[in-house]
């Protein structure tokens, strides 16, 4: 098991360790809904130092990414980031993944902690010779500081103008005396940034965070509310929402999809599945009475088994279970009534619009 920069200061917090995408991770420290909570009201501090960065560079970068990514990165320009994804030959999804661009034939790519290595390969061997490619993950640490207090907390140690910079934007800047990128995307549904750096500055940086947002009682938080939290915005998870075997229509990624733009892998299959409608679809569904989905829990329409639970929680802001799950056609309209079989109890849901949280 990998460890992050920050594993001894989570150990000397109290956080709960778990694996998690072949790292050890806090998954808790006070405990899930108070962190969820923290994030919605004031401000939280996510270490996400897991997730891999690649760098790809030269004048064939852009049609490399093109090629090889479902989104259009022509759309990009310095300063500029994209939520995306890869998919094999079959329409099956590599990996969803974010794509900032640095500079004219620069870019820099974020990936899922467990698709490191995976991503890596699938990508060498389809990059041309001509493009610098590097893989910096093990050098760069990476903190997203998400809620409604972030933007105060982090203003205080930079001359940036944090909120000049739009949702899905970034800088190259200052902060803490630490020159970073600044980014504000987002895994949370609330005002939030999330900043790379050098690992050599971990610590320092981490503590001046902490001492800056001291005033909004600011408190790290750990993989189980960061889960609560996407949930409630209806955000895949890749491995449980998405993977090899979903195509990106199915998934609800046809959004992110731009088959106008040109030739890339696997759109003839992605193109059919538009055409011809999926045979399922990842849905929303809000139960009707008390009880908590869970991912791999059956869907049934009349007791006939109709798709199953990718992601389930209890919604600490909601008070109510949510999930997001495949269901199979014709079941998947909005509105349509489901049962989830919750260890052998069939409990009543609703198929609705995401997200859950309308924010």
């Amino acid at each position: 098991m990998k460890k992050t920069p920050f594993f001894e200061i989570h150990q000397n917090a109290g956080a709960k360790i778990v694996p998690f995408g072949g790292f050890e991770m806090p998954v808790q420290y006070a405990g899930i809904m108070d962190e969820h909570k923290t994030v919605r009201t004031a401000v939280g501090v996510f270490d996400v130092s897991h997730m891999g960065e690649f760098f790809a560079s030269g004048v064939n970068a852009l049609p490399f990414l093109q090629k090889i990514t479902v989104n259009d990165v022509s759309k990009l320009s310095p300063g500029k980031a994209q939520y995306s994804a890869m998919c094999y030959e079959d329409g099956g999804i590599v990996d969803d993944l974010l794509i900032y661009m640095l500079a004219e034939n620069s870019y820099m790519i974020v990936v899922n902690a467990a698709n490191i290595d995976k991503d890596w390969e699938w990508m060498k061997k389809h990059c041309p010779s001509d493009i610098q490619f590097e893989n910096r993950s093990d050098s760069l640490a990476l903190l997203a500081i998400q809620g409604p207090k972030s933007l105060l907390t982090l203003q205080k140690m930079t001359e940036v103008d944090l909120s000049a910079i739009p949702y899905y934007n970034f800088v190259q800047g200052n902060l803490c005396g630490v020159d970073m990128t600044i980014s504000r995307t987002g895994y949370t549904g609330e005002l939030g940034f999330e900043i790379y750096f050098d690992v050599r500055h971990s610590e320092a940086v981490w503590n001046a965070i902490f001492e800056a947002g001291k005033e909004f009682s600011i408190a790290p938080i750990g993989l189980g509310a960061r889960d609560t939290l996407r949930l409630e915005m209806g955000y895949c998870l890749y491995g449980n929402d998405i993977d090899q075997t979903t195509n990106p229509i199915e998934g609800g990624l046809g959004w992110i999809t731009k088959l106008a733009k040109g030739d890339f892998t696997a759109k003839p299959v992605i193109e059919k599945v538009k055409a011809d409608g999926p045979n399922r679809k990842l849905v929303g569904m809000l139960l009707q009475e008390k009880a908590v989905p869970r991912h791999g829990y059956p869907l049934l329409v009349n007791g006939v088994n109709v798709g199953v639970v990718t992601s389930g929680t209890f919604s600490p802001s909601l008070e109510k279970g949510i999930a997001m799950g495949y269901v199979n056609a014709p079941y998947f309209a909005i509105g349509n009534k489901v049962q989830v079989d919750v260890r052998g109890k069939s409990v009543d849901a609703v198929i609705v619009t995401l997200p859950f949280l309308k924010k």
